[in-house]
């Protein structure tokens, strides 16, 4: 039996023709975006998820939590635009709370997508 992706992913896709959080992925190290990635596809076939997955953030918006290497943590903001979920922004996190510039800039990209 093939698996379906409930709300797959793909990437946001900046004016000028970057996506930047597919740029951020390949620059980490391979054990780490393999990581990320489990995480994602977890959230496109299990849509809709949960924590410790998946934690909503407001405004549509909504996060992949992964635990990376060296004690790290990495996030992917996204929202569920019609039926995709769109990758908006990628981190690595260095502090307790997800910053205001972080969720500013995501918040800028999917009104750039939804308008």
């Amino acid at each position: 039996m093939v698996e379906i992706k409930k709300l797959p992913a793909v990437y946001y896709v900046s004016p000028n023709g970057n996506e930047p959080v597919r740029e951020w992925l390949k620059d980490l190290k391979d054990d780490d975006w393999r990581r990320i990635g489990r995480d994602i596809a977890t959230a496109e076939f299990g849509w809709p998820v949960g924590m410790p997955v998946r934690r909503k953030l407001g405004n549509r918006l909504c996060e992949i939590r992964s635990n990376i290497s060296d004690g790290r943590i990495a996030r992917v903001i996204f929202a569920a635009v019609g039926r995709r979920m769109v990758l908006l922004h990628g981190f690595v996190k260095k502090s307790q709370k997800t910053s205001k510039p972080d969720l500013d800039l995501a918040t800028k990209r999917l009104k750039e997508i939804t308008k």
